[in-house]
């Protein structure tokens, strides 16, 4: 079975010679074309998002604080950053107002630096001060324009990566083609502007690109030290730039280790790889002044782990079959014990308990845990960390690109499969064979292959779980199916099938299945996209404009605001007002202050309100009928439903209950609040409504009203 694929090694032959060919002047032409295609990809994709950002909120037209409103949620809260570092009268002054912040959260002062990544929003702050731009670019711009910029380096980096492994730059083309037709899966940045995703997930794609570039054949040892400074740059700036960058890595490590185990790379390589991750980590701990979660990550845990046990187990990848699969069981096992064991003692001795509603998550998500965690079930009751819907495999489909994804998928899975069978078989191999033996094996596959291979794979699985993952996945699948049509190794083994591969007939069909699919895409879709473009809509949020509105011009400056972490970003962003509670949720102590913050739309008592919104320092809080009386989610995912799992009451409305659950004793407070009585009025009193909103300044006497009977 294995001695039927020896054209796998013939053509490694091949890609080799490839890969040590001289530069002629074609070769020059050729590439410099290619290069061409890949910028004007790049630039197409930046124009294509900047064009439907415009057209949807009419950008350009709009007022001011309609611009920050648009700004939804915590895109608002990182953005209002970048304003307040243009605001201060110095960088230097700027610098020290986020290190030492007392706006964000009342009644705490917290390093902005530490706590967050923001550091974007202060480099271009810095960057707009000193460029000579502000006459003619407004501030809001050059900050858009920078985040739709990276989507130009996110499918520059896609493109070389295809091309890299497949040989041929049509695979880059035809992957920044399928990226952008597949927008609504791949990207979601025209309207979530400043979420660290789009600005982390470009540099983790430079980091896949220099990875699958290091991992080549034949690479000259300044070669591989270039690509390895690549790597680390491409790695820290994705660090940098993302909180979840270590549950990412973890992936990318979980990776390595696969590749490792299945003796596909060579030791050197899975050495280096784990340090630039290390690295990396370390380098961004250090920026952000010592941030405790990332020593505590598991990301970290695993890599020391995985190259401790490494260093001191030998003989791994010697003996036969069943010795090798009992020595790869205790070496898996010993690594994610030892992992576990350092992670838990590190955040025993940091005391860490920031990230663990992220594991409360996991938990409940499959089960593991409780169900009415309130944290957990914030994440399990929204729609973007639920399954990956079905139809988005329709979508993907109709664009073509489904198809030779998963053709590639299975091909490369099979051959997989027996490579790996066949180095465990082989008890003299360890490490990564020596040049000349590697071609006398029956089936070959280039450990960039296998390490596209697996990522695919990982962050597929990710991506089904979590649907927010998908956009991990879907731009590399856009390149990997690229390199499926465009490489050499499926069509290779599809003409020795039928008895008919030449030189000739595999670059035929290399170059004309591309251009044909590129020819269907571009018929099929350009009246799309242009009719896309070309639809005008405008900004129209009138309720909350005039709530900031009047927030600015009514309140004083220092005033406190209550309410929903959404709502707060904005009126943050819009009248750089004090907060009790924000959007940014990897804090403990901030997670249990929104908790109580949002008992605002519980069944809580007057008396119990005004002293929780006391003790977070509010002096307003705001209320909006669309919490208050939500109809988004169902019964048992709206969040009146989930602080009353979490208080212990009966929910709202017809439907099963909990038998341990009870009857509150006191109404629903944002409902009982509007009706004005003696005992809401004695503690509350309403300073400003619309139809959307109702802001309450909280009175100071201590006073109990009296209920009616």
């Amino acid at each position: 079975c294995l001695r039927s694929m020896d054209a796998g090694c013939v053509l490694v032959k091949e890609v080799r010679a490839e890969f040590r060919c001289v530069w002629t002047w074609r070769t020059v032409l050729w590439v410099a074309i290619g290069w061409t295609v890949g910028i004007s990809l790049g630039m197409l994709s930046c124009i294509y998002v900047a064009t439907l950002h415009e057209n949807d909120l009419w950008f350009s037209n709009i007022k001011e604080v309609e611009r920050e409103i648009s700004f939804r949620t915590e895109c608002g809260l990182y953005y209002s950053y970048y304003k307040q570092m243009l605001r201060a009268p110095s960088i230097q002054q700027g610098l020290s107002e986020l290190i030492n912040d007392n706006a964000t959260e009342s009644k705490r002062t917290i390093n902005l630096l530490r706590r967050m990544n923001i550091y974007q929003e202060v480099f271009l702050g810095v960057l707009y001060r000193i460029l000579p731009i502000q006459a003619y670019l407004e501030p809001v711009y050059f900050y858009i324009y920078t985040v739709f910029s990276l989507q130009a380096v996110y499918v520059i980096a896609l493109f070389i990566t295809s091309w890299l492994l497949s040989g041929s730059w049509l695979a880059g083309a035809l992957t920044g083609v399928w990226y952008i037709l597949n927008r609504v899966d791949t990207t979601r940045v025209e309207f979530t502007i400043s979420l660290r995703e789009n600005w982390s997930l470009p540099f983790f794609a430079l980091q896949i690109a220099a990875i699958t570039c290091y991992l080549r054949p034949h690479l000259k040892p300044i070669q591989q030290k270039v690509v390895l400074w690549l790597m680390f740059l491409a790695t820290l700036c994705f660090c940098l730039t993302w909180q979840f960058n270590q549950f990412i890595l973890l992936v990318q490590a979980l990776i390595i280790f696969t590749l490792d185990c299945l003796d596909l790379i060579s030791t050197e390589q899975v050495t280096c790889l784990y340090l630039v991750q290390v690295s990396s980590l370390l380098s961004v701990w250090l920026l952000q002044f010592c941030n405790s979660m990332i020593l505590g990550s598991l990301a970290l845990s695993f890599i020391v782990a995985a190259l401790f046990v490494k260093h001191f187990q030998r003989g791994l990848k010697t003996g036969g079959l069943t010795a090798r699969l009992g020595k790869l069981l205790l070496h898996t096992v010993l690594v994610l014990a030892l992992t576990f064991t350092i992670n838990y003692l590190a955040k025993v001795t940091l005391q860490l308990r920031s990230d663990e509603h992220i594991f409360k998550f996991i938990k409940s998500k499959f089960g593991l845990g409780p169900t009415r965690d309130f944290d957990a079930s914030l994440y399990l009751c929204e729609e973007a960390f639920g399954l990956l819907p079905l139809d988005t495999f329709d979508r993907l489909a109709g664009t073509l690109l489904a198809y030779p994804y998963l053709v590639t998928l299975i091909v490369l899975l099979v051959m997989l499969a027996l490579l790996t069978l066949a180095n465990l078989c082989d008890s003299s191999a360890v490490g990564r064979p020596p040049k000349g033996r590697f071609e006398e094996r029956p089936i070959c596959m280039r450990a960039d292959v296998a390490y596209n291979l697996l990522h695919t794979v990982f962050f597929g699985l990710l991506a089904l779980s979590t649907m927010r993952m998908k956009y991990l996945w879907t731009g590399h699948m856009c390149a990997f199916a690229a390199y499926g049509v465009c490489g050499k190794e499926l069509w290779s083994l599809c003409l020795n099938t039928i008895h008919c591969n030449t030189k000739t007939k595999l670059r035929l069909i290399r170059y004309t299945v591309p251009l044909a699919i590129l020819g269907f895409l571009c018929c099929k879709f350009w009246p799309k996209l242009m009719t896309e473009v070309s639809e005008l809509r405008e900004f129209y949020d009138p309720d909350t404009v005039e709530l900031m509105t009047w927030i600015s011009s009514k309140t004083p400056k220092k005033a406190v605001f209550a309410g929903s972490m959404q709502l707060l970003a904005g009126i943050k962003l819009c009248t750089g007002r004090v907060l009790t509670n924000h959007p940014h949720y990897e804090d403990r102590a901030l997670r249990e202050r929104t908790r109580q913050v949002y008992q605002i739309y519980a069944r809580q008592s007057p008396e119990e309100v005004h002293r929780i919104l006391r003790a977070a320092g509010a002096d307003f809080v705001v209320m909006e009928d669309s919490v208050c009386y939500e109809r988004r989610h169902g019964r048992g995912c709206r969040l009146r439903d989930l602080l009353d799992l979490a208080n212990g009451h009966i929910m709202d409305g017809p439907g099963d209950n909990d038998p341990d659950l009870v009857h509150a004793s006191h109404p629903r407070f944002c409902e009982s609040v509007k009706t004005g009585g003696p005992a809401y009025t004695a503690l509350f009193s309403r300073v400003f409504q619309n139809k959307t909103f109702h802001v309450y300044k909280l009175k100071k006497g201590k006073k109990r009203a009296k209920r009616d009977l």
